[in-house]
Order: structure tokens, then sequence, then C-alpha cells
């Protein structure tokens, strides 16, 4: 396998862990050191993984390969370019940016520097979510022409107040679209194909005393190809009822999985084929008690296994990744859109990351 890759993690809260771990545990990949502007905090979360605790400005000086980069969502781009200027690959966590500008400045930076930039939509490593795409390519599905996501949570208001950040325009980019839909806005256009427009709404229901950004919001999504889709999203619900993605093919056929309750691994709960029908509850047994964030992201480290497994191999074999920077700028681009509706109270195109877009 040859020398062993030096990696690190920046920013060290809620998801960074499944990075750290990811790391420690692959072969050829040394975890080398763990950075946040909070020096107790890096020194407590480096010490389970033997890696030095750095703070980020000393970080690039510790002849890394790698970095994955879990700082909060406007901070991003800072970060990506600079590793990009020494030299460094980056896996960063979803979304790449919180405007379609940010993100095509980070995919210019690692392009001119001629770095891996890849990015942590760990879902799409789901079997299921695989097979819906092999069925869309191999004919089964044909072209998506209608496709619908949910995504029902239950978050408490302490999981806003936690941190600063969190529930702020400037410092979160946004709400339940910005922080966890997009994981499903991804898998929705995976499917779908390029989307031109949309058309948004959203309000807070239940964290209005603690956020100033959506807990709740509804979408539809008009697509190059004449597919439709909508979009259903909250953190105001008690329980939380999980995530559903949806497709029909212009054959007909339908598919769709469910991730219950949150965190697990999801199920294939339709495959409307002809011949091959199967369905079953998207709740399984039943109705669960909603679980602990710690719990949840515990339960994705497999998926961010796969995904850092996936970086890694990228970066040796010198090829893209699961999911690029320019990738993820889709679902991005998507939200930006979805933020302009609500705002405009009508349809507003998709950017495209290009450079008109970067200037």
């Amino acid at each position: 396998m040859g020398t062993a890759l030096r990696a690190a993690v920046i920013g060290c809260g809620n998801v960074a862990g499944n990075h750290a771990a990811a790391y420690r545990d692959l072969p050829g990949v040394d975890l080398i050191a763990c950075a946040d502007v909070d020096p107790d905090r890096a020194a407590r979360f480096a010490r389970p993984y033997g890696a030095v605790a750095s703070h980020p400005d000393d970080l690039f000086g510790l002849g890394l390969d790698l970095v994955s980069v879990c700082t909060p969502h406007p901070t991003h781009e800072a970060v990506v370019t600079r590793a990009a200027a020494h030299g460094v690959h980056v896996l960063c966590e979803k979304p790449i940016a919180t405007e379609p500008a940010a993100a095509a400045r980070m995919v210019a930076a690692c392009e001119a520097a001629g770095v891996t930039l890849a990015v942590a939509f760990q879902r799409r490593f789901w079997p299921v979510a695989r097979r819906i795409r092999a069925a869309i390519d191999d004919g089964t599905l044909g072209t998506p022409v209608l496709g619908h996501t949910s995504v029902l949570l239950h978050r408490d208001t302490s999981y806003y107040t936690a941190d600063t950040w969190r529930g702020t325009w400037a410092a979160d980019g946004g709400g339940v679209l910005m922080t966890q839909a997009v994981h499903n806005i991804d898998l929705l256009q995976w499917y779908m194909g390029e989307a031109v427009a949309v058309s948004a709404a959203h309000s807070t229901f239940r964290h209005g005393e603690a956020i100033e950004v959506e807990d709740t919001a509804v979408a539809t999504v008009r697509f190059a190809s004449g597919g439709l889709a909508t979009l259903a999203a909250s953190t105001a619900l008690t329980p939380g009822l999980g995530t559903r993605v949806l497709v029909t093919g212009g054959t007909g056929a339908s598919a769709g999985f469910t991730e219950y309750p949150e965190g697990s691994e999801a199920r294939m709960d339709l495959w409307a084929v002809p011949g091959a029908e199967t369905a079953e509850s998207p709740f399984g047994t039943g109705l669960t008690a909603d679980l602990p964030l710690s719990r949840i992201n515990g339960a994705l480290a497999p998926f961010h296994a796969l995904l850092v497994a996936d970086f890694t191999d990228a970066v040796r074999q010198g090829r893209p990744p699961a999911v690029t920077g320019r990738e993820a700028g889709k679902s991005l681009a998507i939200l930006t859109a979805a933020y302009a509706s609500a705002a405009s109270g009508r349809p507003e195109p998709v950017p495209t990351l290009n450079e008109e877009t970067a200037a």
C-alpha cells in the first residue's frame, strides 16, 4: 500500500468523531491531529484517538495529506481553500457552503491546486440508495418523472442553543433545509437530474425563541428533464417520523426507502416494479422514542467509514470521489433557490456552479 496517508480532522463538534474513527480504523491512514479553535475541546477530542491536539492555525504545518472539515457551515470556504493552498486533499462536511459563490471558489481552488475535494453525503452509501440509482441507470425505472422526499424530524430546542452559531442565518446559513434536508435534496437530485426551478415556503413553528431560521419548509422542484418533485421538511415533530425518498420513473415503476428511526440504515419499503412488487410499513414494527443526536450520529458511523474509504481511495488512485465538490454544489443550488423563492413568493431559478457564480 506504500506510505500511510497522514490525516487530520478540523472542527471537533458532533459529527467529527465519525470522521476521526474512520481514519483511525482505515489501513494505510494515520490520524495525526484534531484541531479546534477551542483548545480544551481539541485536547478532549484528540486524546482517545492518540492524535495531537492542534489549533487550526497550526494544522497545515504538520505535513498532512488529508483533512476532514467539520467546522460551522460558513467557515468551510476559508478552511478548504487554505488546505488546497497547502496541497492537502479535503473531505468537507455538508453543506459544502452556504452560498453557491463560495462553493464555486472552493471547487476552483482545489482544481487549481490539483487536490481532491469530496463532500460528506454518506447516505449515498446506503445499499437501497444505490439500488435506486442502479434501477434508473439500467432502465428498470426509466427516466424519473416524479420524486418526493420528506424529512420529518425531532430536535429539542437545546440542540440549537448548545452552540451559539446554530440557528442563525449568518453562521448556520439556514435551518432544517440547510442542515438536515440537504442530505435528501442531494439524493433527490442524484436521481432526478439537473434542477432548474424551485418554489418554496418556510416558517418557524416550534423553535422560534431560540432560532431565526426555519424549522419547517415545503418546496416543489422542476428538473431539466421535465420531471417534478416535492419536499416537506421539519424539526418540529414529536416524535420524529424519519426521512423518506420516493421516485417514479418513466416506465411507471416506483421505488422508495425510509430512514426510521433517524440515523438508521434506510430500508426499501416500496419496490413497485411489475413482476417484483414488494411493500412494507415505513415504520417497521412501530414508532420509537426520539434518539439523542449522539446516537443518531453513531448509527451513521459505518456509512461515514465507507465515505472516508472512498475518499482516501480516490486520493490514491487519482480518481473523482463519490461526491465531488461540483456535485455537492447542486444540492446547495437547490437550497439557494428555495430560500430565494420563500423570500420572493414566486418560483426562482436554480443557479449553476460556473465561473460567473464564482466571480
